[in-house]
């Protein structure tokens, strides 16, 4: 969030003056003795977690615990003092945080905490200072309720309040995640898809140590903000692990797709732009979201069966026997074979194996023909042969995306599936298309005349001698 767009600015600054408005309210129990320790220990637990977050996959975004600490706040300050807990996000003690981030995640913690608080009292909460089993037999205080009786009456209200703090929150950061194109294409590099559900699923579970700091402060007093931050703490370790994961499975895409590259020079970001095809495609047609992850994956490494095709049978300029067109008609399951051991890819195997099939039963490897063919290959095929001909070759240039889309729809029907060309033809129109950047050679390389993945372009295949 270092560099915003005009939009982005225009948004930050409204949800910092929202937030403006929301922290000039007077808080309701602010002349409760104890009110300004409660908040003191709770802003202060807020921000040691929030100096220390998880970094997510591509280290470029960051996960929290801190929303447990906002939530005890409702339960005890309500809404403006779960506000003003939120809002110390401004002091986060991480480094290199621009100005523009701060404030963003300040005002946003803050417009959510306070949202929170109005979802507590809508359901029946009402925030009361608590009071300690200790303090209350020395002192005979009055204020607070018992422990016993707590849980009971505060279930409903605070389900309520953790739900709308996750929405608000969330939705606040993707609403600025959608108006800046910087930070989208960010997000879409470190978070994937099928990570969403688990970072919510996360807020959700955190939110209930906020109802055990709520408990444990009944029974000892500002102590439970340091207790509460061993399984704060334990889940971050959590987060960092699935982080770490995540890294893994894309560092073990990216050495894949490497070392597919290095072997034949047109495949040079042709796997990065057929993926995002068929992630444009699976969007189209509504696949969930775990699919979409799947089908993302395999068309980023639907051409890993090419390291097991002899590199003077990828480079060949010329006419191809029919032993070496046999090889290069296997990579679909060389494919397979390479990468069948990788638990995360699931349904991408499918989608690598048959991306040549047609949908008249001439393709291959195994001939099938209309829904016998995987719905992920049906995808990665059109993606696959549209990014093939709008790139340049070395026996012609880019073909205009007109012309492409044209060789699409003469093709719907025998090569490709109707559903996915007329899918892939919205979508393009809606979110456009990058054409790559000519394939600049540096003398020593060796660049064939075919390309199996052009539709428009046969591959020259000669009798054996």
């Amino acid at each position: 969030m270092g560099r915003l767009s005009l939009t982005a600015w225009l948004y930050l600054g409204a949800i910092v003056t929202a937030a403006g408005v929301i922290l000039a309210q007077q808080p309701g129990a602010a002349a409760a003795p104890r009110w300004w320790g409660i908040y003191v220990a709770l802003a202060l637990l807020f921000l040691i977690c929030d100096s220390a977050p998880t970094p997510l996959a591509a280290r470029q975004s960051a996960w929290s615990p801190s929303s447990a600490a906002t939530l005890a706040a409702v339960v005890f300050l309500g809404g403006v003092g779960a506000a003003m807990v939120g809002a110390v996000a401004v002091l986060s003690l991480r480094r290199r945080v621009p100005l523009s981030e701060r404030l963003f995640n300040g005002a946003m913690y803050a417009v959510a905490g306070y949202c929170a608080g109005l979802a507590y009292h809508a359901a029946g909460g009402q925030p009361r200072i608590p009071a300690t089993g200790l303090v209350a037999a020395l002192t005979g205080a009055r204020v607070g309720i018992p422990v016993t009786q707590m849980f009971g009456s505060l279930l409903v209200p605070f389900a309520a309040a953790a739900i709308a703090h996750v929405v608000v929150n969330h939705g606040l950061l993707w609403l600025m995640l959608l108006l800046d194109r910087r930070s989208r294409a960010a997000a879409h590099r470190t978070m994937p898809a099928s990570s969403i559900p688990v970072l919510l699923a996360s807020d959700f579970g955190l939110a209930s140590l906020g109802l055990v700091i709520a408990a444990l402060w009944t029974v000892t007093g500002a102590f439970a903000a340091l207790l509460v931050l061993v399984p704060l703490y334990v889940a971050r370790w959590a987060m960092g692990q699935f982080a770490e994961q995540q890294k893994a499975h894309s560092d073990t895409l990216a050495a894949l797709v490497q070392a597919v590259e290095t072997k034949d020079l047109y495949t040079r970001g042709h796997s990065e732009r057929v993926s995002r095809g068929a992630r444009m495609i699976a969007r189209q047609i509504g696949i969930r979201a775990d699919r979409l992850e799947a089908v993302t994956f395999a068309g980023m490494l639907h051409d890993v069966g090419k390291l097991g095709v002899p590199t003077k049978v990828l480079q060949k300029d010329g006419a191809l026997t029919e032993e070496e067109y046999a090889a290069i008609q296997l990579h679909p399951m060389r494919g397979l074979e390479i990468i069948r051991d990788i638990g995360f890819l699931n349904e991408a195997l499918t989608g690598i194996m048959h991306h040549h099939e047609r949908m008249d039963g001439r393709g291959y490897p195994m001939g099938f023909a209309g829904d016998e063919i995987p719905e992920f290959a049906r995808i990665i095929a059109v993606a696959d042969a549209f990014d093939s001909m709008t790139s340049t070759r070395s026996y012609r240039q880019a073909r205009r995306i007109s012309e492409a889309v044209a060789e699409l729809r003469r093709g719907a029907g025998s090569q490709f599936d109707p559903k996915i060309v007329a899918a892939f033809v919205t979508a393009l129109s809606r979110d456009g298309w990058q054409l790559p950047e000519p394939i600049r050679r540096h003398g020593h390389e060796i660049v064939t005349s075919q390309d199996h993945d052009d539709p428009t372009a046969p591959l020259w295949v000669v009798e054996s001698l």
